[in-house]
């Protein structure tokens, strides 16, 4: 008896270290509201940081904002050997043709990216917005706090850049402040089209946008749930994509849909405390992020941010009206939360810069047949891959199988006109890529 219950441990542990990785742990216990809280207190010093506000002075306006942020990349660089390049990224925007353009300037984008050792043009993305805005989003003198919106994404990159540096990686993880959030998303499509041209292999951006107010305007308060947005499939698909989903499925399995999926998996594994929330939409009702650039070019790219939104203290000039206080300040966010929205994004970095790239040229078959079976290329530096299942009404993979050494398997008795099915590679460290649906069929 004594030695079934010593077998019955040793499974069980074995089962368990497989599964969860110490360093992400760590992770998440280093990354420090205070430092969040200070980040944010200092954005929020800048008055305001519209995007056509002053770029002179050194202590108000856009270019004193994206000075300091670039300074403390450098700084977070120099503390892990100059791990990390920074540098200004830049588009001229005019006023003709824009309504949200009071006049010419360049939308300035800081960019800071940690090279991997391995696949240094894979890049993982996690950007938060440098500037506000006032009621009317053409005042640009008139302060404009932006605490939570959006110092919150703002400061928690910064604080994923310093926790994260300390550690090696074989993909690339790119920490970037976007402008021209407010104006109409200029700083994400400049920087999409930057990478599109400097050829970026993108695995996924994580876009944080508002990721510090836990009390929405009905009242509800939850520091514990946020939302992952996410579109269904790319919206540059061909027209022979979208016939062929018509008879083989995957209206909601496009590439930022499994971004989603895999942050909320790695959020129950490692954060079960925490409530991911997906959201099939691209964002909110009728409104727009800095992931949608990228999404627009065929980017995986997905949003995170708070569950409950307080309107009264979004796009607002700071005044009182009816007892009602309205504006963006300090006072209302909520720095052990911003904490955890940046360990989830911290996690899911450093997850997927370990993993090995993701399969391609993955396939399926088995119609009119009792099993399902699948194909993919060899990928480098898998160990293995994973086979996923899940009912096609089921928003997460929930069924599993490992396999080692081989690019095609059968699934016994699983009939596939009653499931979806997707392959991800695991690394030797244990890590996954994110899940890959099939976009082809074949026949034996």
């Amino acid at each position: 008896m004594k030695y079934l219950k010593l077998v019955i441990v040793l499974i069980f542990t074995t089962t368990l270290t497989a599964q969860t990785n110490p360093k992400i742990y760590d992770i998440i216990k280093n990354v420090s509201a205070n430092n969040i809280e200070n980040d944010i207190q200092a954005l929020v010093n800048f008055g305001t940081r519209n995007t056509f506000s002053d770029t002179t002075s050194n202590t108000r306006g856009i270019g004193a904002a994206r000075r300091w942020i670039k300074k403390e990349f450098e700084t977070i660089s120099q503390s892990c050997n100059n791990c990390i390049d920074v540098f200004y990224q830049k588009d001229f925007v005019t006023k003709a043709g824009n309504r949200r353009v009071p006049h010419d300037a360049w939308v300035v984008n800081v960019v800071a990216i940690q090279k991997g050792t391995k696949y240094p043009n894979r890049y993982i993305i996690m950007s938060g917005d440098i500037d506000s805005r006032a009621s009317n989003t053409m005042d640009f003198t008139t302060d404009a706090p932006g605490a939570n919106d959006n110092a919150s994404g703002m400061a928690g990159t910064i604080e994923a850049a310093r926790v994260l540096s300390k550690y090696k990686f074989e993909s690339s993880i790119v920490y970037v402040g976007l402008s021209g959030e407010e104006q109409g998303l200029f700083g994400g499509a400049g920087l999409a089209k930057y990478a599109k041209e400097n050829n970026w292999d993108i695995i996924g951006v994580f876009n944080n946008d508002m990721i510090g107010n836990i009390k929405g305007v009905d009242g509800v308060i939850d520091n514990k749930t946020f939302r992952i947005f996410s579109e269904p499939v790319p919206s540059n698909e061909t027209e022979k994509q979208r016939q062929l989903r018509r008879f083989y499925g995957g209206e909601v399995d496009g590439i930022s849909r499994q971004l989603a999926r895999y942050v909320h998996k790695n959020v129950k594994t490692y954060m079960p405390d925490m409530n991911p929330m997906m959201v099939y939409r691209l964002d909110r009702f009728g409104r727009g992020g800095h992931h949608r650039p990228f999404n627009d070019l065929g980017f995986a790219g997905i949003r995170i941010m708070e569950a409950h939104e307080n309107y009264t203290q979004q796009h607002q000039d700071v005044r009182e009206e009816n007892s009602i206080k309205y504006g963006d300040v300090i006072e209302h966010v909520n720095f052990d939360y911003a904490k955890k929205l940046t360990a989830v994004n911290a996690i899911n970095l450093a997850s997927l810069a370990w993993a090995p790239p993701q399969p391609t040229n993955v396939a399926i078959g088995g119609m009119v047949e009792a099993s399902a079976k699948l194909k993919w290329d060899k990928v480098d530096g898998a160990k293995g891959y994973k086979i996923y299942w899940r009912d096609t009404t089921s928003p997460t993979w929930d069924n599993s199988r490992y396999v080692e050494n081989i690019t095609e398997f059968t699934l016994d008795s699983i009939v596939i006109d009653n499931y979806f099915f997707g392959v991800s590679s695991v690394g030797e460290n244990g890590f996954e890529s994110v899940v890959v649906f099939p976009n082809k069929t074949f026949k034996n």
